[in-house]
């Protein structure tokens, strides 16, 4: 029906290794696969077995869910994008008392992060680049903040006005391109 790479992790992984809930719906266990590192997995490939026919109103969904939180919807595949690399932005566990500790009673059973998937109407779901979108959102706010914080060093008050120098985008812009072609690693961090 489905496999699932993780991406300089593991091999691939056939349906066999989740938990089959029911008829349209699989739990994977991160504890089974990494322990308590789930958090550490921050890619997903996954994709339809050519032998699986999967109707083309519907959608094979991915959903994560932390330690105590809700499930979270991140991505899906269809029989028209048969595969999909997802990014898995982990919630925080829930729970928590505000330290990042969860809090357990004695007789509490020990919570567990997972992967769900599940087959959907295509047409119930969110875009399928939900995590692409918020990615480039990010991507905007990081740069955006970064613009900001040079204009600031150089700005000055008239009145209720900020002033800065006429040239101030070009040299930022110019300071930005230099730093990206000599760290590559600078632009990866705007990503995040």
């Amino acid at each position: 029906m489905f496999g699932v790479v993780f991406p300089n992790r593991s091999f691939p992984i056939d349906i066999s290794t989740f938990a089959q809930i029911d008829t349209f719906h699989w739990i994977l266990d991160m504890n089974t696969f990494v322990g308590e590192a789930y958090d550490q997995v921050r890619e997903l490939c996954i994709f339809l077995l050519n032998s699986f026919t999967l109707p083309p109103d519907k959608a094979l969904a991915v959903y994560i869910q932390s330690p105590g939180s809700p499930f979270l919807y991140v991505g899906a595949v269809t029989i028209a994008r048969p595969s999909a690399v997802l990014s898995l932005p982990w919630p925080d566990p829930g729970g928590s008392d505000g330290t990042g500790q969860l809090q357990l009673t004695a007789d509490a059973q020990p919570l567990t992060a997972k992967i769900g998937v599940s087959v959907e109407d295509l047409a119930s779901l969110p875009s399928l680049d939900v995590v692409a979108e918020k990615r480039i959102e990010r991507l905007a706010m990081k740069v955006g903040e970064n613009l900001f914080n040079f204009m600031q060093s150089f700005c000055g008050v008239d009145g209720s006005k900020l002033v800065v120098p006429m040239d101030i985008l070009d040299r930022w812009f110019k300071k930005f391109q230099e730093r990206a072609k000599r760290d590559p690693e600078y632009l990866k961090g705007f990503a995040l």
